[in-house]
């Protein structure tokens, strides 16, 4: 058997909005934009050369979907963003008004700095230092 998770789904206050942060500051690849209804797009994003896993940009709907808007994880680092070049990617996002909440530091595991996404989920961008990225 073999399974994998396709995409994790982010929720966000609007698509145009998102798909801008996404694709203009972080450099993430717009794979998908299909409009399902007046109100419901299908939304995929991935960093650049990402083949398994994206993230599907959900518009929140409702009152308790909006409340989780920036924090679908209470304050704790949502998402992991691994690279192969800390410094290149660090630099660039700093270039691209990236705010970073914790700034670099070398973990055992390897070099790690934690940033917020245009809503305030928290991720981690991280150089591993034995992982294949």
């Amino acid at each position: 058997m073999k399974q994998r998770i396709a995409h994790i789904a982010l929720v966000v206050d609007d698509y145009d909005d998102a798909i801008q942060f996404y694709t203009q500051k972080l450099n993430f690849t717009l794979l998908e934009d299909t409009t399902l209804s007046e109100t419901k797009r299908w939304v995929l994003v991935a960093p650049p050369g990402s083949a398994e896993t994206c993230l599907l940009l959900a518009k929140a709907d409702g009152e308790e979907q909006r409340t989780r808007v920036g924090n679908q994880t209470g304050g704790r680092v949502f998402l992991f963003l691994f690279t192969d070049d800390f410094w290149r990617d660090y630099h660039n996002m700093r270039a691209n008004d990236i705010h970073f909440v914790r700034e670099p530091i070398e973990e055992a595991y390897g070099t790690v700095a934690v940033f917020a996404d245009l809503y305030g989920n928290l991720w981690d961008l991280l150089e591993p230092k034995s992982v294949t990225v």
